[in-house]
């Protein structure tokens, strides 16, 4: 069997794709509150930038830069999925648990992709942001709350009718197949 590599370079920008193992699982938004104390936390203990991020009911995409001279990221996403999955416990003992007994909140593995330049942060960017309309959440991307798409308009980066009823063809993002 083939072992994934992650690719690490310090100071590097990378996407990401984390994803509930219960599919079904409305569990990221329902919890909104936990998993963004869990992302503080994170970021406090070591920390990142978030360059873009939509949470979706059960999974969410987000791209990431490390500091200069680390590259752990596999670190920051322990952090964020234990204190989520905790807090999510905390409240609902009887979640599903893994054959070790352990809680199976999350999918095992994650999908990551250093991006290259700036034209593939803005590919990556983009598909974030049209995230929720792919997955037909919403029809417009100022629709869905859980978003940095709020941010990128604030700043003025993005018009706030971007992507007004786009439909995006998904790609080989490290979508899962429900």
């Amino acid at each position: 069997m083939v072992r994934h590599r992650h690719n690490f370079r310090p100071g590097g920008t990378f996407f990401f794709t984390l994803s509930l193992a219960d599919h079904q699982s409305s569990a990221l938004v329902d919890h909104m509150p936990a998993l963004t104390k869990a992302m503080r936390d994170a970021r406090t203990r070591a920390p990142f930038k978030i360059e873009a991020i939509v949470i979706l009911p059960n999974h969410l995409h987000a791209i990431l830069t490390m500091p200069e001279g680390d590259s752990d990221f596999p670190a920051r996403w322990r952090h964020i999925n234990s204190g989520f999955t905790i807090a999510v416990t905390t409240a609902n003992p009887s979640a599903p648990r893994d054959a070790r007994s352990e809680y199976a909140l999350w999918q095992e593995r994650y999908w990551e992709h250093m991006i290259r330049d700036e034209a593939d942060f803005a590919r990556h960017t983009e598909y974030i942001h049209g995230n929720p309309i792919m997955h037909n959440l919403v029809a417009r991307a100022s629709e869905w709350p859980h978003s940095s798409f709020h941010r990128y308009v604030r700043r003025g980066l993005l018009p706030a009718d971007w992507a007004g009823t786009a439909k995006f063809a998904p790609e080989d993002f490290g979508e899962f197949e429900p």
